[in-house]
């Protein structure tokens, strides 16, 4: 055992948090510390790291462990630069180094070195430094630090800026690996993939997987627990409970122990009961003796004690209050909700994107994913009107309302009490504000905390009481799930499934991109990339290019596609279909009522347009003029253009089975078009 905790307390003024706590981690163990906002999770890490005492029970870490920290906004010195940050760990290495290079200075000088003897002793010196100097990896300083550094996404010209400067999710990045540099034997971290993009997070899992030592991890990231953790504790009403398994496993184990727990409660109470009404029977029976008969009442006695020294189980709670999210659009917005034409968006030199070219729909929840610093959050505030493009244009649809939940949105007044922000917010009476309020877990004394002391969970739960009061029928999300509970994220995804509006998302959370997902939007060097699908979808894709691996021909094609389609004034939304195969925006609408409407004649339809494709390409290939080629493509985009205004016609909104033919011959035409844009890339790559 590397830490043992033995009925720990722990509680702040007359409030108790930890109650009696009870666990073991072993050596090598990755564990999982879940539970809901509040109930003391970031406290045991403290009590764990030594920071805080307890207040009862007994603590027990083996001899010698070497203790790493993360807390969730890493805090260093002033004048500390992130270099400084990151080379904590070889602190004792540099002063070696720096004394050998003294001593190099010294033995070059004989004059210094005071003779054969001197010379003698500082020699062994410095081999006895360089020894040390290489058995602490010395010499691999700099790699160490940039392989950890550049895995977690950190760019070397960072380095010199003071770690004061950077932003809370710099922080956390720099200060996950000074952590993961310096390598204790007992990692300790408190949510660290809050601020991660993907790539990051993916890095972190591999390296968390490989890890010698021992990790407790506290997060509400369910992909990366049933990823990196071997054992669940939970956290719930001051006591801990530990399952040997991953975040899913946990899930099922917890329903079965419940079911249990509740069935042995039930059996308990029957027991209870029937001893209850014995002894009230024998107490009777013996006053109702002539005379009376005080055998019964002893038995009666005898079975209270025993009644007495009953073990009372606890009645489990089988469903715990969650946030009650219920999104609704106050008025029904136009079918086209966003229409982006080539937009593009620079600072200086940097181009963020360019060529963004997209349709949105009404009912489409989208997914905005993409390494940190790709432009996510620049992206949303053009399309909010925050920011104004360099170039393209953005345009709003018909009747639409938007409602934008930033990622950090600090209120006016922070001494504002939660009651006093909301009604302010919503210009509603009190005992309705508070009402409403409770629905996101603010009950009782909650609603008179200042603005400044909620948690990060707790200010979302009421930015989300705001957006909902305000039913908007657009919604854009930068990072909602961040500081949610998973009971919190599990009651928003429900909600978002629910919503009929539209929703945009930026969120690096895998597990709320694979529920909520019907399209995902990737910036990937300043192009957006769409696929249709969730997560899963998105990752198959990525996987199976990976795996593929564009041959350096594949490679030159594309790139002088790209450079010839500006001049040949070919749309670049043609490009980027045939090069990512993404059907067209619009047909994801109906693609439910339409392949159960008409299932035969789409997988007949589906055989034709495998044929066209084959014929459409032979034919385009044999012919390799670009000129030629996009004359084609012109009368095949026009043709579908009129299958779209057909299809969107009102009289055919009830009609499912023409819809499928119409769908159908979409299908066909679309599946050619595709070939000739593979055709036309070929063509102008040579």
């Amino acid at each position: 055992m590397m830490i043992q905790c033995q009925q720990v307390q722990k509680g702040y003024g007359a409030e108790s948090v930890l109650l009696e706590v009870t666990c073991d981690i072993g050596e090598n163990e990755r564990v999982g510390l879940i539970g809901r906002n509040g109930t003391g999770k970031t406290t045991l890490l403290q009590l764990l790291n030594g920071s805080e005492k307890p207040d009862g029970g007994q603590i027990s870490i083996r001899k010698g462990t070497r203790i790493g920290y993360l807390d969730q906004v890493p805090r260093s010195g002033d004048d500390e630069t992130v270099r400084d940050v990151l080379e904590r760990a070889f602190c004792e290495p540099r002063q070696w180094l720096a004394e050998m290079r003294e001593l190099e200075r010294i033995m070059a000088e004989p004059e210094q070195a005071g003779g054969a003897d001197g010379f003698e002793r500082l020699l062994y010196r410095y081999g006895d430094l360089q020894e040390k100097f290489e058995r602490a990896g010395g010499y691999d300083i700099d790699a160490h630090v940039g392989r950890v550094a550049g895995g977690l996404g950190i760019p070397d010209t960072q380095y010199g800026r003071l770690f004061a400067s950077l932003s809370g999710g710099e922080k956390t990045k720099v200060g996950l690996a000074a952590m993961l540099i310096e390598e204790p034997d007992v990692l300790l971290l408190d949510e660290p993939t809050n601020h991660l993009d993907m790539q990051a997070i993916d890095w972190l899992e591999r390296f968390l997987q490989a890890y010698t030592g021992t990790v407790v991890v506290i997060s509400h990231d369910r992909y990366f627990l049933d990823r990196v953790v071997t054992k669940i504790i939970e956290l719930e009403d001051g006591e801990a409970v530990t399952y040997h398994t991953n975040y899913t496993g946990f899930q099922q184990e917890k329903e079965a122990r419940l079911l249990q727990q509740f069935a042995n409660f039930q059996e308990q109470q029957k027991k209870i009961k029937k001893m209850q009404e014995t002894i009230k029977q024998l107490i009777e029976w013996g006053n109702r003796a002539n005379p009376p008969n005080p055998g019964f009442h002893r038995r009666a006695a005898s079975m209270q004690k025993a009644l007495d020294r009953m073990v009372k189980l606890k009645r489990p709670m089988m469903e715990r209050r969650a946030m009650e999210l219920e999104l609704q659009q106050g008025d029904r917005s136009g079918n086209q909700v966003l229409t982006l034409e080539d937009v593009g968006k620079a600072f200086g030199e940097r181009v963020l994107f360019s060529g963004v070219r997209e349709l949105l729909r009404y009912g489409e929840r989208v997914a905005l994913i993409g390494e940190n610093g790709s432009g996510k959050s620049t992206l949303l505030k053009c399309i909010l009107g925050v920011e104004a493009p360099d170039e393209g244009e953005i345009r709003l649809g018909s009747r639409v309302d938007v409602g934008y939940l930033a990622q950090e949105a600090a209120p006016e007044d922070e001494n504002a009490t939660v009651l006093q922000h909301f009604r302010e917010a919503v210009g509603m009476e009190e005992g309705e504000a508070r009402g409403r309020l409770a629905r996101f877990l603010f009950c009782g004394a909650d609603v008179f905390k200042s603005i400044r002391s909620l948690s990060g969970g707790e200010w979302s739960r009421l930015r989300f009481a705001l957006l909902m009061h305000r039913q908007p029928n657009l919604l854009v999300l930068d990072e909602p799930t961040n500081h949610l509970d998973i009971d919190s994220r599990e009651a928003l995804e429900e909600a978002l499934e629910e919503f009929p509006g539209t929703v945009i998302a930026v969120s690096h959370d895998r597990y709320f991109i694979n529920r909520l997902a019907v399209k995902i939007w990737s910036l990937e060097e300043g192009q957006l990339v769409t696929v249709h699908g969730n997560f899963d979808n998105y990752k198959a894709k990525a996987d199976s290019a990976r795996e593929g691996g564009a041959s350096p021909k594949g490679r030159e094609r594309e790139d002088a596609a790209r450079s010839t389609r500006t001049a040949r004034k070919v749309p670049a939304s043609q490009v980027d279909a045939a090069r990512t195969h993404a059907n067209p925006s619009g047909c994801t609408a109906r693609q439910k009522s339409l392949d159960q409407a008409g299932a035969g004649k789409t997988m007949a339809a589906r055989g034709q347009a495998d044929e066209a494709a084959r014929t459409g390409g032979r034919l385009h290939e044999s012919a390799a003029d670009p000129a030629r080629l996009e004359r084609d493509i012109a009368e095949l985009e026009q043709e579908l253009r009129s299958l779209d205004a057909a299809m969107m016609a009102p009289a055919l909104a009830a009609d499912a089975e023409k819809l499928a033919v119409l769908h159908a011959e979409r299908e066909a035409l679309q599946a050619k078009l595709e070939m000739m844009y593979e055709a036309w890339m070929d063509a102008a790559a040579q």
